[in-house]
């Protein structure tokens, strides 16, 4: 569907590990014309870039450096998903000077007239966004979920493992102190546990649908 020129709309998908919130906003950029930020892959970035670099994180300089001139490059960068990366990803993720660094590039980000943005803080971050969706699974359905991913690339993980990280990155997230994940003030809560991918799409898109015919009218779709 493509919208009209006038049409402004920013999106917002926030969860825990494998509840939904990304394959959401790949469907709504998709579906909409939205540009897609993936939040993750910005401390995904930073912490790939500290690994290699064998920098540290108290290294604020050599943090300026490589959050001043993101492009969308370095986020397709498949080394971010490294086990390593991914584990150094939970720890820097919680400290708030490299949260407000990497904020910059993501409000700079928000200002396209069309945008989706995914994360753990998105609703929080941009408070005036157009639509904020909350998902939510339990830990065992985004287990499995999160479990066929990794068994494509690492054949030796378990579902047990796999289990385990996502509650400690969950634990994590919820009880840092610095913008912790959170449902936003006006979300629309999504529980996606029993529900199919079909049924998501279908209930997103009558939210974001809502919103864009009392904001522009019967007259947001473009001819």
């Amino acid at each position: 569907m493509k919208l009209k020129s006038n049409v402004r709309l920013l999106v917002t998908c926030d969860s825990g590990a494998g509840a939904g919130k990304t394959t959401a906003a790949k469907y709504l950029s998709k579906r909409y014309g939205l540009n897609l930020l993936t939040s993750g892959l910005l401390y995904r970035m930073v912490a790939q870039k500290l690994l290699v670099s064998k920098k540290k994180v108290t290294d604020i300089t050599f943090l300026k450096k490589i959050t001043k001139n993101i492009s969308s490059k370095h986020l397709k960068n498949q080394k971010l998903y490294s086990p390593e990366v991914t584990e150094f990803t939970s720890k820097i993720a919680k400290i708030k000077k490299v949260r407000m660094l990497l904020r910059n590039y993501q409000k700079r980000f928000a200002r396209k007239r069309l945008a989706v943005c995914e994360g753990r803080d998105q609703g929080l971050l941009f408070k005036n966004a157009d639509v904020k969706l909350f998902f939510k699974c339990s830990l065992k359905i985004a287990a499995k979920r999160r479990f066929k991913e990794f068994r494509k690339t690492n054949k030796k993980i378990t579902l047990k493992e796999v289990e385990s990280a996502i509650k400690h990155r969950n634990y994590t997230d919820v009880t840092r102190a610095f913008m912790p994940l959170r449902i936003p003030p006006g979300a629309v809560i999504v529980s996606t546990s029993s529900i199919s991918k079909k049924e998501m799409f279908r209930r997103i898109s009558r939210i974001v649908e809502k919103k864009l015919l009392l904001k522009y009218g019967r007259n947001y779709k473009a001819r």
